[in-house]
């Protein structure tokens, strides 16, 4: 990777961007030069480095090589740019004097490398660390890779990295150096790594027409098997939820299955037939039939066992447990589902996602401490997962540590700014603290990104309201939006209260109540009806609120004592 460094003179560093060079061109041996001077703390962030820099790390298989591999989704790279400019934060943070570095071709950079300066440059801003990004560079830039196998190379370690773009330029080139009558090997490499590419990219339906190419193409029965399991799971998974068809990818299953049962008896064959049934498994789960499910699931695990030796592809058996567990859940059983994820994460302790899935029961089950720890390996894991940083969030707030679910939600907005749930609770969160400012920056950020979402708009009610300012269009686009909003109903009746409009007040409680069995509606319906001297209602309404489990000690005895005076009053 020495040549992504280039010589910009002695008083600065300089790193060629180019995305000739590869994916994180320039920024990944930016990275490595501070883990070499900061190894402790580049032990902090060790996966994500050596995601980008893989070679940090001289112990583990290149991800092309590892069997199977494992697909990354897209957005992994939000994850990493994000622990990436942590570290580099960190270290700069230690600088006595001023540094420049200089990122050359950034113009011209691959997507990986133009997100990671991205996010890099605003957090290193208050910092001695200067970046200067140029648009061109003094290096001319690498050519692309011209033979079969450096095509397949490169093809191969980027989609196993998850770097989606850069596979998807390699394989159109590589297509456009071959024809399936000249090379039919490397032309299909090259196809079926672009409709991979695609699809990850949500490109789903250009992926449909390349395994439709390649039917056109040829007759080799391997090539139509593996473009029939791919056509499959495009329709049971992969295009707009409008265009998938299920009938269709049963089709394209049996179709994949027809074709591996002419193959030669193998272990690969034996492999193939298996993983094609479990796309029959997910078809029965989702349409009914969990218990035809199981029985492909065991019956898969039993022929793998029979053709893997002891520690052979763990991660097969794994792939087919962690499909059980799912239908167990499907079947309301999650203590099964719950043995099935031990197993899973003993023969793959690496994947995050069987973690998060076991947090998940974890938490049903009411185990917080232990749904905690796994989140916090999923997070470790992942690296930096939003959904594993929100669901802890959530029940650190449950627990009460408000800083922790604090700094969990600022993590995940600074992964994902769209992520409307960590936002709503941030914002939320902030309002109860008092921080009412910071709550309405929040809500804002939310609302220029989806302007009209119903619980955002609440909230921002919420906050102009506790500030003394109009808020009840908010609460009225935000029912537009969405009417069964409780939270919309109660607060719009409580800013038409203290307007002295009582009995409308009244009448978007009744709302509320009819939606939530929460005790705040009752209480609050219930004072409204005593504004209005209709004692008895009132009266059943804080009987109501009372008889609600897991009420508030300082509401109870707000209710007790509103309860007493409509029995003196009436």
């Amino acid at each position: 990777m020495a040549r992504d460094v280039v010589a910009c003179g002695p008083a600065v560093n300089c790193f060629d961007c180019h995305r000739g060079h590869g994916p994180y061109a320039g920024v990944a041996a930016f990275l490595a030069r501070l883990a070499a001077e900061r190894p402790r703390l580049a032990a902090r962030h060790e996966v994500e480095l050596a995601a980008i820099a893989p070679w940090l790390d001289r112990t583990a298989r290149p991800p092309a090589e590892e069997e199977p591999i494992r697909f990354h989704p897209a957005r992994r790279t939000a994850c990493l740019a994000y622990g990436a400019a942590e570290f580099v934060a960190a270290w700069a943070e230690g600088l006595r004097k001023p540094v420049t570095v200089v990122f050359e071709h950034v113009a011209e950079a691959d997507e990986t490398t133009a997100e990671l300066l991205a996010v890099l440059a605003p957090r290193v801003a208050a910092t001695p660390l200067r970046l200067e990004l140029r648009e061109d560079g003094t290096a001319e830039p690498p050519p692309p890779p011209s033979t079969p196998e450096a095509v397949r190379a490169a093809l191969g370690d980027s989609l196993a990295r998850g770097f989606y773009h850069h596979a998807a330029r390699v394989a159109v080139h590589g297509r456009a150096l071959v024809t399936p009558g000249g090379d039919l090997r490397q032309w299909w490499a090259c196809t079926t790594g672009l409709a991979t590419a695609l699809t990850a990219l949500e490109r789903a339906p250009e992926a449909l027409d390349l395994y439709d190419q390649a039917r056109a193409a040829t007759d080799d029965p391997k090539i139509n098997m593996s473009a029939a399991y791919a056509t499959a799971m495009l329709h049971a998974r992969h295009l707009d939820a409008a265009a998938q068809d299920q009938t269709l990818a049963r089709h394209w299953l049996e179709e994949a299955l027809r074709l591996a049962a002419g193959l030669e008896d193998s272990p690969h064959k034996v492999i193939s037939t298996v993983f094609y049934e479990q796309g029959l498994a997910l078809l029965d789960a989702r349409q009914g039939a969990p218990e035809q499910a199981l029985r492909l699931i065991d019956d898969g695990l039993a022929r793998l066992a029979a053709v893997l030796a002891p520690g052979e592809h763990p991660q097969h058996l794994a792939r087919l447990r962690h499909n059980r567990a799912q239908v167990h859940l499907a079947f309301r059983d999650p203590e099964r589902a719950l043995a099935d994820l031990d197993l899973v994460i003993a023969h793959d302790p690496g994947n995050c996602e069987y973690y998060v899935d076991r947090a998940a029961l974890h938490r049903a089950a009411g185990r917080t401490q232990a749904a905690i720890k796994d989140y916090g390996t999923a997070i470790r894991l992942g690296p930096h997962l939003p959904e594993a940083y929100y669901n802890r969030a959530v029940l650190h707030l449950e627990r009460g540590h408000e800083q922790r679910a604090r700094e969990d939600l600022e993590r995940v907005l600074a992964v994902e700014p769209g992520h409307l749930d960590a936002r709503i609770t941030l914002a939320n969160l902030l309002l109860e603290r008092g921080a009412s400012e910071e709550a309405e920056r929040q809500a804002l950020a939310g609302l220029a990104l989806a302007p009209k979402e119903p619980a955002l708009l609440c909230t921002l009610g919420l906050v102009r309201s506790e500030c003394g300012e109009p808020a009840e269009d908010l609460f009225t686009q935000a029912l537009e939006g969405d009417p069964t909003l409780v939270e919309a109903w109660t607060n719009r009746a409580a800013v038409r209260f203290e307007r002295g409009e009582v009995s409308a007040a009244v009448a978007d409680l009744d709302r509320a109540v009819a939606l939530s069995p929460a005790p705040e509606p009752r209480f609050n319906r219930g004072t409204a009806l005593a504004r209005l001297g209709r004692w008895e209602e009132a009266v059943r309404d804080f009987t109501d609120a009372l008889a609600q489990p897991g009420l508030d000690r300082t509401l109870r005895r707000e209710i007790r004592a509103e309860l007493e005076r409509c029995r003196r009053a009436r």
